[in-house]
């Protein structure tokens, strides 16, 4: 890995003036664009503090081996740029929007001399009106067999339309009325085409003047006494109805916008966006995205807004996000120069259309959750990505039991950690532990990994010497976990399942070097042998082992890596959850700690009548005396306790206890 401080640039070399960059590697091949309304600033930040960088970004200049730039007139320019070199160069650190599946649209070939209505997937070609996406092709199909009364276009493939056109006949569509048969001459090629732009308005939103003009000529024919077209207007006016009645309003000032939210983890996020169009929702798509780079809800907006509107032909009035993108006015320009007129970037804070975001998100928390179970849950995704782990590390096997461990603490007290445990890549919930640490003292991640990796193992052994048996999952190299869950040792003074029957085939811990070392030094002391240990660095692309001066570097998007990840981002929301419970409860009862003459079960009490400190704290001595137990003088002296001094002061006693600063893990 290259050092970013051989490829700084000069002091004074780099214009203030907007602008983007890139960041290339030994090949020359980029790695990175980015944008920058002031170029100094922006790739200064890179080079002044390398410690203080997200690990994604250290990783991308540790992978760089040098940068250039080009200076732009504005803000919108930069955006335009950065977009085009994104396309052109598929940076690997860059964000990148994929489909999370395909959508079919409804098109209409207004490009062809006779436009026709079909369904399209994948992708778009210019002259072609589209309208969706939908979740389903059979839901456009009833659509356009509804509409095709009212607006008889064709639908038949070219090959279909040469041969009517030959024959000098029409297709049964055309003999049952919905289709105005072109190919025979029943209609010139404007009127069909006049045809085609009112399928166009009715599905863009303009659907009132059709079923007024609809109504109109109905009443006209019926006074005339024509009631057999007029009962004909009145099926195709039912038809419009019922066609609309697909799509329900969510909206009642007929908005015409986009609504787009995202779900996001560490690792990956999903966006989905509802198109909204006279107030009614026309469709609906879905992108998932792997986040290779340091990027924030705001930047994941900017980037999705640049990728998906920046060759758009259907960019709308207003655009609907939930955090506005970093440079909204040069963002909103774009938008608008790519539109041909004004649009509205809007950040809904109540009201219906703040409901509908939030419907939105939930559909978005909905498909990140599909995607990473359809990844995890496919039984083929998993064996490869043991069998990847397998041959990174080297393992005699495949590691069909895997632990992991973290450990979370705040400034160091209240130092908790947790053991995951995935058999066959599938998280085992009901064998996943906690550990409170106890010998350690303060903010000392290296010496806990090795308290918690002995007391697991410790345990281990008893249990095996306790019962004669030492059994361990993949003694067998056909025999599965689920085949060894399924024999799981039973205690048989308690007829359950023993906690620490089985090791693993490898030991995850959450860090680096020192901590992959404090682990292997806790199994060797115990004597044990043979179980690999590995770290996951915050890097996500570097896994240690024991002894290695350099990190095993897996394919950011290989199956192993995510199979790694998941396990340690597992650990880590087990960790941080037993810890924030303990931490909860520590500094609730804290403030009453020093209350003289109080103790556990009259604090309980206290607790349970008035719901929490706070409102005890607010309660008059009279109320606090209504407390079984408690008397007047002891409620006074508690009242006083609370109302001044330390005890009084919960942040006062935090700091005496050392609760400050931030959460580590």
């Amino acid at each position: 890995m290259a050092d970013p401080a051989t490829y700084r640039p000069a002091p004074g070399s780099i214009p203030e003036s907007p602008g983007v960059y890139r960041f290339r590697d030994e090949h020359g091949r980029v790695v990175y664009v980015g944008k920058a309304k002031n170029l100094r600033s922006r790739l200064n930040s890179y080079f002044a503090d390398f410690a203080g960088l997200h690990p994604r970004t250290q990783t991308m200049l540790q992978t760089a081996a040098r940068v250039d730039w080009t200076v732009v007139g504005t803000e919108v320019e930069a955006l335009q740029l950065e977009y085009s070199w994104i396309k052109e160069f598929d940076p690997r650190f860059n964000v990148r929007y994929r489909d999370d599946k395909s959508y079919p649209y409804l098109a209409v070939t207004l490009d062809e001399e006779y436009p026709r209505v079909m369904v399209m997937r994948g992708a778009k070609r210019k002259g072609v009106r589209y309208f969706g996406p939908y979740s389903h092709a059979w839901a456009i199909r009833e659509t356009v067999d509804q509409l095709l009364r009212v607006f008889p276009v064709r639908t038949c493939r070219p090959g279909v339309f040469k041969r009517q056109r030959q024959l000098d006949r029409p297709c049964l569509l055309g003999y049952i009325g919905k289709c105005s048969a072109p190919c025979v001459g029943r209609v010139t090629p404007e009127e069909h085409r006049g045809l085609a732009e009112d399928f166009c308005d009715f599905m863009a939103g303009e659907t009132g003047r059709f079923i007024k003009r609809l109504e109109r000529e109905m009443r006209e024919a019926a006074a005339e006494l024509e009631y057999e077209r007029a009962a004909r207007l009145r099926d195709d006016i039912r038809a419009l109805e019922r066609a609309l009645e697909k799509q329900t309003v969510v909206l009642g000032d007929r908005t015409d916008g986009d609504m787009i939210a995202l779900a996001e983890d560490e690792l990956e996020a999903a966006v989905q966006v509802f198109y909204v169009r006279g107030g009614r929702i026309r469709g609906q798509r879905g992108w998932v995205v792997d986040k290779v780079e340091d990027v924030t809800t705001s930047d994941l907006v900017e980037h999705f807004l640049i990728q998906i509107y920046s060759e758009s032909e259907s960019v709308p009035r207003e655009v609907f996000v939930p955090e506005a993108p970093p440079d909204e006015a040069a963002m909103t320009e774009l938008l608008s120069e790519q539109r041909g007129g004004p649009v509205h970037l809007r950040v809904p804070r109540r009201g219906d259309k703040k409901a509908l975001l939030d419907t939105v998100a939930r559909n978005a928390m909905e498909a990140l959750k599909q995607h990473k179970t359809r990844r995890a849950s496919d039984l083929t995704t998993r064996s490869r990505a043991l069998r990847e782990l397998q041959d990174a590390l080297e393992l005699p096997e495949a590691p069909l039991r895997i632990e992991c461990y973290d450990v979370s603490n705040l400034q160091g007290s209240n130092v908790v950690a947790s053991m995951v445990v995935f058999e066959d890549g599938l998280a085992r919930k009901g064998e996943y532990r906690r550990f409170t640490i106890k010998g350690v003292e303060g903010q000392d991640d290296v010496r806990s990994i090795h308290e918690v990796i002995t007391r697991r193992f410790r345990r281990y052994l008893a249990e095996s010497e306790k019962f004669g048996e030492l059994d361990a999952i993949g003694e067998d190299p056909g025999d599965s976990a689920a085949q060894a869950a399924a024999h799981q040792p039973i205690d048989p003074e308690t007829g359950k399942p023993r906690k620490f029957a089985y090791p693993p085939n490898l030991v995850v811990v959450d860090g680096g070097p020192p901590q992959v070392a404090a682990a292997r030094r806790a199994l060797d002391e115990l004597g044990i042998d043979d179980i690999a240990v590995c770290g996951l660095a915050k890097r996500l692309e570097e896994i240690w082992l024991p002894g290695d001066p350099d990190p095993v570097i897996l394919p950011r998007n290989s199956e192993g890596m995510f199979l790694v990840q998941r396990v340690r981002d597992e650990a880590h929301r087990f960790a941080i959850t037993f810890h924030r419970q303990r931490r909860s409860k520590a500094m609730t009862v804290s403030e009453l700690d020093d209350v003289p003459g109080l103790g556990p079960a009259r604090r309980a009490a206290l607790l349970r009548h008035f719901g929490s400190v706070k409102r005890l704290r607010e309660a008059t001595p009279e109320q606090i005396a209504e407390v079984p137990g408690i008397g007047l003088s002891s409620a006074n002296r508690i009242a006083a306790a609370l109302r001044g001094g330390t005890a009084g002061d919960p942040r006062a006693a935090r700091r005496s206890r050392g609760h400050h600063g931030g959460e580590t893990s």
